[in-house]
């Protein structure tokens, strides 16, 4: 009895010390309170930005020992392109991916409509370097934060966009007069596409491939690996390679969620997110470079107008009309065109 009696004392203080060393039926984990996030996007299946959300699912499981699991919604299945802002900013969806027209409809940020203007960026390598550099986590990112709940946690490439359009192609600056262009419905957009020569409508992503199929639209404006991954190519055979708009995407997340995350957490949140914008840009311009070739397979005609041309048209545009450029932060503006490459 007395040595079954100092056995069972021996395992009740071994049992104790083990756990405070690390140890666990389950082998070493993180210690931290799980936590779930839901990463809603439009992006289809096989585009590098849906490709990047389950890296980011996959990464940050692992940089956070399994304390951050990540569930991604694409394809709009969760919240379309009109739903996902609020989603995300009550909280319904955790992350989502945010643009500058968007974030420019509400009060206080008025100014991210600059950050989306024709030939606002000169290049990739500008655009990457500026908003996940020193001006974007110094100029940018806070102030966006200040205003919206959500924090940006980078900048993701987009692509080049280029207009492509039903029946009619586009040599020239002058050819886009007239044409009904979709673009996303925030007025930073629209007036763009009015910049571009053309007369703009607001349209749904998801709606945009049945508006071309059956005319409702004449054209729509996206990066070349979005035509093709949404295969626009099927039913607009005409693409011009405009370059208007060097496009990102900022992956935010709720205020609130990132809040509550312990600072490791965060940290692995960072990381994944880091982690996937690499996957992601890679991917792109690897796509962009290719993607012309593939659209010609598929028997788009593919033009190249001059682009100076289309420069001096879209600046004259917004030099005309100061009402749209009145609340751009020009200070900032000059300092980003400052730092083009």
């Amino acid at each position: 009895m007395k040595k079954t009696t100092i056995a069972m004392l021996a395992l009740s203080l071994a049992i104790p010390m083990a756990f405070a060393q690390g140890g666990s039926e389950k082998g070493s984990g993180s210690s931290e309170k799980p936590v779930e996030l839901i990463f809603t996007s439009v992006s289809v299946t096989g585009d590098s930005h849906t490709t990047a959300m389950t890296a980011f699912a996959d990464k940050v499981k692992e940089l956070s020992g399994g304390s951050v699991i990540c569930k991604t919604y694409a394809d709009g299945t969760l919240f379309s392109s009109e739903n996902e802002f609020d989603a995300i900013v009550n909280g319904e969806a955790d992350l989502a991916y945010l643009s500058f027209p968007t974030l420019s409809t509400q009060k206080g940020l008025e100014w991210c409509a600059m950050i989306n203007s024709g030939y606002f960026w000169s290049s990739y390598e500008h655009m990457t370097s500026v908003l996940n550099g020193d001006i974007g986590k110094k100029d940018i990112f806070p102030r966006i934060e200040e205003k919206v709940n959500v924090v940006p946690l980078g900048a993701f490439y987009l692509g080049a966009r280029v207009v492509n359009t039903r029946n009619r192609a586009i040599n020239k600056y002058s050819d886009m007069k007239g044409l009904l262009l979709r673009m996303p419905n925030s007025a930073a957009w629209l007036h763009l596409g009015e910049a571009l020569g053309a007369n703009p409508t607001p349209l749904s992503f998801s709606e945009l491939y049945t508006s071309l199929q059956t005319g409702a639209i004449d054209g729509q404006d996206n990066p070349l690996p979005t035509d093709v991954s949404a295969k626009f190519y099927e039913v607009a055979k005409y693409v011009a390679i405009t370059n208007h708009v060097v496009d990102s995407i900022l992956p935010c997340i709720n205020k609130d969620k990132w809040n509550s995350l312990s600072d490791k957490q965060k940290d692995a949140v960072r990381g994944a997110i880091e982690y996937a914008k690499k996957i992601n840009d890679d991917a792109r311009i690897a796509e962009e470079a290719k993607d012309v070739q593939i659209l010609e397979q598929n028997g788009v005609t593919v033009t190249h107008p001059d682009l100076a041309d289309f420069k001096k048209n879209v600046t004259a545009y917004y030099t005309a009309h100061p009402e749209q450029t009145g609340e751009w932060d020009m200070d900032l503006y000059k300092k980003i065109q400052a730092a083009a490459k």
